[in-house]
């Protein structure tokens, strides 16, 4: 069941064995991109080329298949909306059964489902974080004219701004997590301790690894630890908690950029890797290419670990990429592409409250208020529980990567395909956390062997993310099904290569036929994983398959997919003919 289309020589190339996950290309496009394809985020993923290098085939988007493909679309989409908006309404049976989940919302005084903690923390705090960030700006603007009127010739570089990032962040993290800034700092020094006493010893990595894994034990056990543990004359610091105390389940992002620092360094410290060319860097090169040990300061280090706009939730940056964006900024964002940013997270976060308030899956999923509902509808409630997942990361990542924009800094973007726009498991997770992708790929992927040895490496990493996202049976279950699930996809690419049957008539069907099952995999994984848990999907597939409508429903579920999926085969057809050529 082969899953992927694309056989263009340059993509082929660009796709090296060691790093088949590997999504940074060019990142410049040559041409303004048209058409339907104007929704293609634009990344520092996407290799660009000249339209029509290759031919493609002709478009199908006028073809009778694919008018066959409108008309089914106007009649499924509907239901889809319709059915949990139906299930959310307040004469519904089982409404009673989540109604105290639900609070008062702004939309046509409707309620709104706010009931999920992690996406409620973010949106009550929209406010105070739009405060953090203008304040942000307008203590640097005063500090760069200080600076500036201190000593007028300023290099081309920005590292002069550092000793800034460094006082603001201690600020801002000491009002998020009060005394909990010493345990921080505390972990961050020994962390920083190991890189410079270890430098290019091969132990360097593996003493790295080892602490900063038990640091994530370690919090979680202890719950970030108490004063009072060490001394009762230190008790009082527990009572000085800040807005955020709970600064162990955010330190998780944190351990990333701790692993980062030592990992870059050492590779500096041993002289390996590529060789800084002085010529404008890409992405890829920011990332890979060290800096002169002497960059590796404890003054770098802080200012990287802790930089405000991408402290809570990321996206993940490596230090190299970090340190090179000060020392040599020549593709800062401009304004134009910073207000367009603006723009679609502001659309973002309307889709989001539109959704809350007209579909109370949330709610229904917590409490299992299902009974009596259909195959179809409890398909529905855990399709959209999956959207607002997405949705619920896609919105805070947004935020946190424009103020990082507007700042001149230029992380790698989260979630470049929407939720409903994939087929294949590679392609799913490296556009889904983009940026841990690349993370995972730089540290853990090509380190243990990359393709020579792929599903050691691949069940590593996976087991790692579950692990990494939650210290549990249930998303190391979901670790353990997506390296299971990745298994067929690569087999059917292995068997039935693009490059041998591109051009064969049944090979798309046969692609469309693999994404289907790929789809329902991907779907039954990130229900147990972050919907459901084991039990909640064991029963929507008891309810599924254990009945003749479950089986028929299934059956014309499937058509639909396998309908969709030729629709997402043809959108990235047409990405390609503009030149546009990604990985996922």
């Amino acid at each position: 069941m082969p899953t992927d289309l694309r056989k263009h020589a340059a993509f082929e190339q660009s796709n090296s064995p060691d790093n088949p996950m590997d999504l940074d290309v060019d990142p410049r496009p040559v041409q303004k991109q048209k058409g339907v394809i104007r929704l293609t985020v634009e990344t520092l993923s996407t290799s660009y080329l000249p339209r029509n290098v290759d031919s493609r085939p002709r478009p199908r988007w006028k073809t009778p298949e694919f008018i066959f493909y409108y008309v089914a679309f106007i009649i499924v989409v509907p239901f889809l909306f319709l059915a949990p908006m139906r299930l959310s309404r307040d004469d519904h049976p089982n409404f009673p059964l989540y109604q105290k989940r639900l609070s008062s919302g702004w939309i046509f005084g409707r309620k709104i489902d706010n009931s999920d903690a992690q996406y409620r923390s973010f949106r009550n705090n929209i406010p105070a974080l739009t405060i953090i960030s203008a304040s942000f700006f307008g203590l640097q603007s005063i500090y760069a004219r200080a600076a500036r009127h201190a000593n007028p010739p300023l290099s081309d570089n920005i590292l002069h701004r550092i000793p800034f990032l460094v006082t603001f962040s201690l600020l801002m993290v000491t009002g998020l997590h009060g005394a909990s800034i010493l345990k921080i700092m505390f972990i961050l020094s020994i962390n920083y301790s190991i890189a410079k006493v270890l430098g290019p010893s091969k132990i360097n990595p593996v003493i790295t690894w080892i602490f900063n894994m038990a640091v994530l034990f370690a919090n979680e056990r202890n719950s970030g630890y108490k004063f009072a543990s060490l001394s009762p004359s230190l008790a009082y610091l527990d009572s000085v908690q800040g807005v955020h105390p709970r600064w162990y389940i955010s330190f998780n992002i944190t351990m990333l950029r701790l692993v980062s620092f030592n990992m870059d360094y050492f590779w500096a410290s041993r002289n390996s890797g590529p060789r800084d060319t002085g010529l404008p860097l890409e992405h890829k090169q920011r990332t890979s290419i060290g800096h002169p040990t002497e960059f590796y300061s404890f003054v770098n280090y802080i200012a990287y670990v802790l930089y405000p706009p991408l402290y809570i939730a990321g996206p993940i940056m490596t230090f190299n990429d970090f340190i090179w964006q000060h020392r040599r900024p020549t593709s800062i964002p401009s304004r134009s592409v910073v207000a367009t940013y603006l723009v679609r997270f502001i659309a973002c976060l309307l889709t989001m409250e539109f959704v809350l308030h007209y579909m109370y899956v949330v709610a229904i999923k917590d409490a299992s208020a299902w009974k009596g509902d259909t195959s179809f509808e409890l398909s529905m409630i855990g399709l959209w529980n999956l959207i607002i997942v997405w949705l619920k990361l896609l919105i805070p990542w947004r935020f946190f990567r424009l103020w990082a924009l507007a700042d001149g800094v230029d992380p790698p973007e989260n979630m470049i395909r929407c939720v409903c726009n994939n087929y294949s498991t590679l392609g799913f997770w490296r556009s889904w956390h983009r940026s841990y992708s690349l993370w995972t790929l730089r540290y853990i992927y090509v380190p243990l062997g990359g393709t020579k040895n792929r599903i050691y490496t691949t069940v590593l990493v996976f087991s790692f993310v579950a692990l990494w996202h939650d210290l549990s049976f249930r998303l190391l279950a979901w670790g353990w099904l997506v390296s299971l699930f990745i298994l067929p996809e690569v087999a059917a690419q292995y068997f039935l290569p693009a490059s041998k049957y591109y051009e064969e008539p049944w090979y798309r069907h046969v692609c469309a036929v693999g994404g289907v099952l790929n789809t329902m995999m991907m779907m039954v994984a990130n229900l147990i994983g972050f919907v459901i848990g084991i039990e909640g999907a064991t029963y929507m597939l008891k309810q599924m398959l254990g009945s003749f409508e479950g089986i028929r429903f299934l059956f014309t579920a499937s058509v639909c997919m396998f309908i969709a999926i030729q629709v997402m085969f043809e959108y990235r057809e047409e990405e390609m003919r503009q030149g546009v050529f990604r990985k996922c």
